[in-house]
């Protein structure tokens, strides 16, 4: 009897254990089923789970990990003390949400900066066998700034030798100390080979100056540029400088990358950029327009991933970067970023953008473009070709068109593209004959948590080829990036339509027939 008893105990029992595990079980599935899924959560773009981000810091590959640092409060979603947040990937698609990297100390809040990979260990930090990652930041000082003080940014390092996991502070910082520059910050470092030295781009106000050094810890100033150069409609930030092959020729020319906040073409904030050349003391350039990596609102303080010497990694893993130039932007603008109608979380990255230079005619152009990995997660469809009679239109309704490509080619410079829901928001895309591209969103949903929200954007597209084009499209919860040409032409701008977007209209608004070939709307998959 005792035996029966108790073995009807231990059934019961198990059954109990198995009713639990069940319960914890759809408990579990029912967590997850809700991460990452609220309004407007971007499902292929990078964003912290929680509270505010802006912009991109530290952006260096190493061992086979993308790291992606950002600017992060970790206690609203408004601007805070900044920290650096931290992400990792191994495609640049797909990310692991890490420890926050970076905290505040002594000598102030941790602004931005960029982080390399010390591969000759000049600083000491480590070894040749195991050379640590270097970040350089900005400090500031709050104290200082609210006292009236203009010497309250400097600049630090830290470093890590467990590939970004943990990270040890220089006892010695500040390693560059401030004469009184009120805006003196977001230090971008890369290994000069040429010249055998490490080079730091760091802003002034209103321009540019440039630091050697050989073991990240001492820095001579070497030069100044862009005082009488380029847009100064507020403040430079974030600056970066590379060299780049021009596409299909041995010639190479430096970029520099200007971040400036107000400013920019449509408003607010936006990225201009220069092409020149680089001596290993100073930039210099004959360029007289101002060109612009971004003519969209919501594409700024982009910086790209440090290059390592050429096969530094040999074929040891299968995603390295090797020399290609991968951009990452803060998709948001100052004008409103306090205000986008987000819950949980504030701010998105835009998709990671390889980087190619190319003549056009006798103009050097920086060309903008996804990373080739995105097509991982697109589902593409069968393509057809649109054919539309002057006035004509055609509406597709797509059930995914909130988290999908539109991609097609055409010769035509007079069409509308709209995209549009039930409740009447609509975004509109337009080309005209007279070589401009508009993207209007003051229809486009929830508009006016800001007043400078609601706009149409411009931008002038006055060398595309005279036939066929690409124009590809990416839409995702709260954003579209727009991409002609294979990046010639670049508009990226957040979006809050009040319920998800489901039909997309082509209306050919000229006289004569137009085609859209190969046309497709494909669905992307969410990556969390």
């Amino acid at each position: 009897m005792q035996k029966s008893f108790t073995t009807l105990l231990l059934v019961l029992l198990l059954f109990s254990c198995q009713e639990k595990k069940k319960e914890n079980t759809v408990a579990a599935e029912t967590v997850m089923s809700d991460y990452y899924t609220e309004t407007y959560r971007p499902q292929f773009h990078f964003t912290p789970e929680e509270k505010w981000m802006n912009d991109p810091n530290g952006m260096v590959y190493h061992k086979g990990v993308y790291h992606l640092f950002y600017q992060y409060y970790p206690e609203d979603i408004v601007w805070g003390p900044m920290h650096w947040g931290h992400a990792t990937s191994k495609d640049l698609v797909h990310w692991e949400h890490k420890p926050i990297a970076l905290f505040p100390d002594e000598h102030g809040l941790i602004f931005s900066g960029s982080a390399v990979v010390d591969f000759s260990n000049t600083s000491g930090f480590g070894t040749i066998d195991n050379p640590p990652l270097v970040a350089i930041f900005t400090y500031h000082l709050m104290d200082g700034e609210k006292a009236g003080r203009k010497d309250f940014q400097t600049q630090g390092i830290a470093y890590s030798l467990d590939n970004g996991d943990t990270w040890v502070k220089y006892e010695g910082n500040p390693v560059i100390g401030n004469d009184g520059i009120k805006d003196f910050r977001d230090p971008k470092v890369f290994w000069d080979d040429e010249n055998n030295q490490w080079i730091m781009s760091l802003v002034a106000g209103d321009h540019l100056q440039l630091w050697g050094s050989g073991d990240l810890k001492k820095w001579t100033k070497l030069s100044e540029f862009g005082k009488d150069k380029g847009a100064h409609g507020g403040v430079w930030e974030c600056p970066d400088l590379f060299p780049l092959k021009v596409e299909g020729s041995d010639e190479e020319k430096w970029v520099l990358l200007i971040s400036i906040n107000p400013g920019a073409p449509n408003g607010g904030s936006g990225t201009q950029y220069f092409i020149g050349d680089f001596d290993g003391e100073k930039f210099t350039t004959d360029q007289t327009q101002i060109k612009w990596l971004d003519w969209g609102t919501d594409n700024y303080a982009g910086v790209t991933y440090n290059v390592l010497p050429k096969d530094y990694y040999g074929d040891t893993y299968e995603n390295d970067p090797k020399q290609d130039r991968i951009f990452i932007g803060w998709m948001s603008n100052w004008a409103y970023a306090r205000d986008t109608p987000t819950e949980k979380w504030r701010s998105a990255m835009t998709v990671p953008r390889k980087l190619t230079l190319q003549k056009v005619g006798n103009d050097y152009t920086l060309f903008i473009y996804p990373v080739e990995n995105l097509e991982t997660i697109i589902d593409r469809k069968d393509k057809k070709d649109i054919t539309l009679n002057g006035g004509a239109k055609e509406v597709i309704t797509f059930d995914g068109l909130n988290q999908a490509e539109v991609k097609f080619k055409t010769s035509s410079k007079n069409f509308q593209l709209k995209l549009s829901n039930d409740l009447n928001d609509e975004v509109g895309l337009t080309m005209i004959e007279e070589d401009q591209f508009f993207l209007d969103r003051t229809n486009s949903g929830k508009v006016k948590f800001q007043k400078d929200f609601a706009n149409n954007q411009g931008m002038p597209v006055e060398n595309l080829p005279i036939g066929e084009y690409e124009v590809r499209i990416l839409i995702d919860r709260s954003s579209i990036e727009v991409f002609i040409n294979k990046g010639q032409y670049v508009m990226t701008a957040q979006l809050f339509p009040n319920e998800n977007y489901t039909d997309f209209t082509v209306d050919n608004i000229g006289s004569s027939a137009i085609d859209l070939n190969d046309f497709q709307i494909s669905e992307i998959e969410g990556v969390w």
